[in-house]
């Protein structure tokens, strides 16, 4: 059940990332209009105001947006996308209390429940576990585990391990660039990550909180389930759910703009 789960969730996300890998080398190769932000205006001496990036050019409506300095654009106005920086390279570390915000507003995001819906519809369709059967019983038996599993591993990535840590769970988008090499910084960021301090490491919170999340899953998935071979197989399935969920954090601005004719969130 593990396993299925994670192909369920990259089955949805490839059928929504797949446009994106159609379009985007050529949307990426257009430079994106300039924020109309007034403090880009602010220069001296022709030079441009080197605290233009401090707060986050682009940022949300949201108190917890301002405070984090992130935008949460949804992805085909539906998907949450909270923790992800727009037209900024720097941002003040985020408290271990701003880090669980951010984990909250994207499991409880009104986007999520209609995504797990999706995800335990097709696992009933398939009848997986068959264990469980079908009917309304064994449908809530599914969302609930699909809810668990989505919300386990966003609290590890984003929230548990960031805090302990040390380190920066925002995705910051490069924004602008030949395709491979954005489609290289969304990949490169599920092993590299920003520490509070402003250095670069290892990224421990991705490949650490995805292994916790496997192992608490046997806790409530069906016994079949309960393997070692399953539990590394579940952690595969999250680290290329992550990166493609990176690259769709990456692309969708173009999209937006270019598709929907949208140059804001």
């Amino acid at each position: 059940m593990v396993r299925q789960n994670g192909m369920q969730r990259l089955m949805v996300l490839s059928l929504l990332i797949g446009p994106t890998i159609v379009i985007a080398p050529a949307l990426a190769q257009q430079p994106a209009p300039a924020p109309s932000d007034p403090q880009r205006k602010n220069t001296k001496d022709g030079k441009e105001d080197k605290h233009n990036n401090k707060p986050g050019e682009t940022v949300g409506k949201s108190k917890l947006e301002k405070e984090t300095g992130t935008v949460n654009d949804r992805i085909f106005e539906v998907l949450p996308n909270y923790g992800t920086v727009e037209n900024a390279k720097e941002l003040p570390p985020l408290t271990t209390g701003q880090k669980f915000r951010l984990a909250t507003a994207g499991v409880f995001d009104w986007g999520a429940y209609p995504f797990n819906g999706i995800l335990s519809g097709i696992a009933q369709a398939k009848n997986d576990p068959k264990e469980w059967g079908q009917g309304w019983s064994a449908y809530g038996k599914r969302y609930g585990t699909s809810f668990a599993d989505n919300s386990i591993g966003t609290y590890m990535t984003t929230a548990i391990f960031p805090g302990l840590l040390h380190e920066d769970p925002r995705y910051y988008q490069l924004g602008n660039g030949r395709f491979a090499h954005r489609a290289y910084h969304a990949i490169n960021r599920l092993f590299v990550v920003r520490t509070d301090s402003g250095h670069q490491r290892f990224n421990f919170s991705e490949s650490a909180g995805n292994a916790v999340t496997a192992a608490i899953s046997n806790a409530y998935h069906v016994p079949e389930d309960r393997t070692a071979s399953r539990n590394a197989t579940t952690f595969a399935f999250l680290i290329l759910y992550d990166g493609l969920d990176n690259e769709l954090k990456e692309f969708w601005p173009d999209i937006r703009r270019k598709v929907f004719h949208k140059n804001t969130p």
